[in-house]
């Protein structure tokens, strides 16, 4: 090759000189710091004049405090506890913003604020925590499980509540029903996991015939004038673990929530062969998706009355209602249907508005289809309808399914994707009126209200899906007004007193920095840091092409592509999926994927065309995009890889039969995918740290998207890799870290063992033993983009 210039930055190909691999992982992959630090951890000083950040322009072991001044603007290193000492303190206020709160070491202390008087009311062993005032301006604070009253003006201090810890010694052990097949002591998930592997395994059902499993894994087998002490019930917690506590600012409720565990579930364990012990360590793990969850139940404690009751979940609306997925399943509908039982609902905390007068709590549904926002009467339990947020697929999108936020003291905010894109909306609690704000196909990503409540400062994606801006609006409604103007990432932080903005920015090639700009639309930014190297600049890094095409269900899908500086006779092409599934990275902004960023330069030095797809499933494009693979995994977002490659055939001139792909994660997944079920598109592809199947993955993102294994089999087994791995024909790369405690070892060691008892022989396995998810070790990623570009240069250009 004549230019190396590139290569001594980061990868060398396999027909360079081995020294010039060593030099590259001496310059580049040794640390990430060569490339040089951005700044972070932006945060203002208390009089909004100076902001303090964390950066590294000498190299050092780790990042520095610096800071910079709005009107100077030159940056210093700032001592190690100037930032501590001068950025703003998080008080908890009163009404009037005269006096504050703050916890320290446990002990509650109030701060004058004019005078900037600190006072310490509590010096005990326990912890207090959870100050806050009253709207009489007493304080109340939580000491362990308990609240207390002080009134500032007598200095009465006055318990609340009384929760007591009791364990119950003869807690009845749970019968098992007559007519369950379910061994003692196993769940129906397990069941259904046994069975699952017994099917997918030939080993499996040798050994099981054999009548034993073997290494496979075992089984789980006073007088009257004398003052009467105040009484307070006590409430009994037994073993379950109180979360939640809120007092109402009139301090007549307190609202608490009672966490009950769910028991029967199995962690897994993850296996750490290289330890300091020399011996095999085990890391305790997850749980699968379909293991029984964690319930809990919202209790209200009336002071005056000494009196407890349970939020009734029963009258909220839709509570009964069932997912359409369940028509698939005609029996499972009917026996749900005649149970007619209302879904399990996670309650968030009350949340009042400042003088008492209205409370509100939020709920999502365990099945994860709802989202409610409720009226709460305190005296009754009542609960009234505000707004509700169902999805057939599952709720999501940015700012959605978490708890509202006061204006004043009749209306709240919140956002939802009703019109299919996520918006701000208001509610008046008085008039029963709900507004939408914000309007268009694009995301209201973050919503910021002002101190004096009169404007919300907003960061969107208005201009276009991959630019992000920050506006601002009337807290009535009105035009949303533009403030930064740069083209790229604009990722703000606003001064105390909301005058100026520190603006984190990027653009394609050109990693964050820190801008500083007057809170003014139309003024300019200022470019306060300069953090690459010399070394990182000596390149000329490409802004790739971004454009967008139609799928083949019509729907614009947006790309990044990387046309080849000189393309290879073979005319070749590698398509690069980012991971998460939900995550942008077809933008105008530095990318997180920088190693991906990099290699992809390579490739295209190299005489490849890359292409970097948004596909159905990712984020910034509205709720349909964010849902489209809803069931089925390896759907519309694999042949968004495929529609994405017919593009690059007749745009950029490529050879539909020289194509790889690559990802981790999520992208190793569809990688797998693309191997197994479009062998005609894809001829090689490398598969990192990936899903080989959704059984095995976590609760929290697998059950939205695919529900449970137990409840819809069939979503799992379109969406799984495994069950498609006697389709492979492509030459396929996998690796993976042995101690991911993510996607787990587990995963990758299943789908070899499928691959061997099929017989199939076009596959390697690399394994890097002290890697988990995220590899950290610079001479993890040089060994594993080194074989990524060996396979490409040894499938696409032969």
């Amino acid at each position: 090759m004549k230019k190396l210039s590139f290569l001594l930055f980061l990868f060398t190909s396999v027909a360079n000189a081995q020294e010039l691999t060593t030099l590259s992982v001496q310059k580049i992959m040794r640390d990430p710091k060569w490339m040089g630090t951005s700044p972070d951890n932006y945060r203002w000083s208390a009089d909004s004049k100076t902001i303090f950040f964390n950066w590294n322009p000498e190299n050092k072991d780790k990042a520095q405090p610096y800071k910079v001044s709005v009107t100077g603007q030159k940056v210093e290193k700032a001592l190690t506890d100037e930032a501590e000492k001068g950025t703003i303190i998080n008080y908890v206020y009163n009404k009037d913003k005269s006096l504050g709160l703050l916890e320290k070491g446990g002990d509650i202390y109030l701060t004058n604020i004019k005078l900037k008087k600190e006072t310490r009311l509590t010096n005990t062993l326990e912890r207090e925590s959870n100050a806050r005032f009253l709207y009489n301006n007493d304080i109340i604070y939580q000491r362990a499980d308990n609240v207390y009253q002080q009134n500032l003006i007598t200095g009465e201090l006055k318990q609340l509540t009384n929760f007591v810890k009791t364990k119950l010694l003869d807690a009845p052990v749970p019968a098992v029903r007559s007519n369950s097949r379910i061994p003692m002591g196993t769940s129906a998930q397990d069941l259904w996991l046994k069975n699952d592997q017994t099917a997918l395994f030939d080993i499996i059902k040798k050994r099981n015939a054999e009548g034993g499993s073997r290494a496979m894994g075992r089984g789980r087998e006073a007088a009257n004038d004398i003052v009467k002490p105040r009484v307070i019930k006590p409430i009994h917690l037994d073993e379950d673990f109180m979360t939640g506590l809120v007092v109402s600012p009139d301090g007549k409720y307190i609202s608490y929530r009672i966490l009950k565990q769910a028991v029967g579930n199995k962690n897994t364990i993850v296996p750490n062969y290289v330890t300091a012990s020399g011996y095999t360590e085990d890391i305790n793990g997850r749980t699968k998706v379909g293991e029984a969850l964690s319930t809990s139940i919202t209790y209200i404690f009336n002071v005056e009355k000494d009196s407890v009751y349970a939020l009734n979940v029963s009258q909220i609306p839709g509570i009964k209602d069932l997912p359409d997925y369940l028509k698939d399943y005609p029996k499972q509908l009917e026996e749900r249907t005649k149970k007619n039982e209302d879904r399990k609902v996670n309650l968030n905390v009350v949340n009042w508005n400042e003088n008492g007068s209205f409370a509100v709590i939020t709920g999502r549904s365990q099945d994860n289809k709802d989202f409610w926002i409720l009226k709460l009467d305190p005296s009754t339990g009542q609960l009234t309808l505000i707004d509700r947020q169902r999805d057939e697929a599952w709720i999501g999108g940015p700012g959605i399914a978490r708890d509202v936020k006061w204006i004043d003291n009749q209306r709240l905010y919140f956002q939802s994707e009703a019109t299919g894109y996520s918006h701000l909306y208001t509610y008046n609690l008085t008039t029963g009126e709900k507004r939408q704000l914000t309007a268009g196909k694009w995301e209201t990503q973050q919503v910021q209200l002002s101190k004096d409540k009169s404007t919300f400062y907003i960061s969107a994606n208005k201009e276009h899906p991959g630019i992000t801006h920050f506006y601002k609006l009337n807290a009535n409604g009105g035009d949303l007004v533009q403030i930064t103007s740069m083209k790229g990432g604009n990722e703000v932080t606003l001064s105390p007193d909301e005058k100026w903005l520190a603006i984190n920015y990027s653009y394609m090639d050109k990693p964050w920095e820190l801008y500083i700009q007057a809170n003014k639309p139309g003024a300019k930014a200022v470019k306060i840091t300069k953090s690459t190297s010399t070394e990182f600049d000596g390149y000329q890094w490409r802004q790739p092409d971004l454009v967008s095409f139609k799928n083949r269900h019509g729907d614009e899908v947006y790309a990044r592509v990387y046309p080849a500086k000189n393309p290879h006779p073979n005319q070749p092409a590698v398509v690069f999926v980012h991971g998460a599934g939900y995550l942008q990275n077809v933008h105008y902004w530095w990318s997180q994927y920088f190693r991906e960023y990099m290699f992809n330069n390579l490739l295209a030095d190299n005489g490849y065309t890359v292409i970097d797809i948004d596909y159905t499933a990712s984020s910034g494009y509205g709720r349909n995009h964010r849902t489209g693979i809803y069931r089925h995994m390896g759907g519309k977002d694999l042949t968004d890889q495929v529609d994405g490659v017919k593009m690059l055939v007749e745009k950029y001139g490529v050879n539909p039969k020289n194509v790889g792909l690559y990802g981790g994660s999520y992208g190793g997944f569809i990688t797998l995918m693309g191997l197994f079920k479009e062998p005609n598109v894809f001829k090689s592809g490398a598969a990192l740290r990936s899903v080989t199947d959704w059984a095995h993955y976590n609760q929290g993102y697998t059950s939205n998207i695919l529900n449970d294994p137990i409840n819809d089999p069939n979503a799992y087994k379109k969406s799984s890799p495994i069950y498609f791995a006697d389709q492979l024909k492509g030459d396929l790369l996998m690796l993976h870290g042995m101690v991911d405690v993510n996607v787990h070892f587990q995963d990758i060691v299943r789908l070899t063992q499928r691959f061997i008892e099929l017989g199939k022989d076009n596959w390697e396995l690399a394994v890097y033993p002290v890697e988990d998810h995220a590899f950290i070790e610079p001479s993890s990623w040089t060994d594993e983009y080194k074989r990524i570009f060996k396979l490409f240069e040894n499938t696409l250009k032969k």
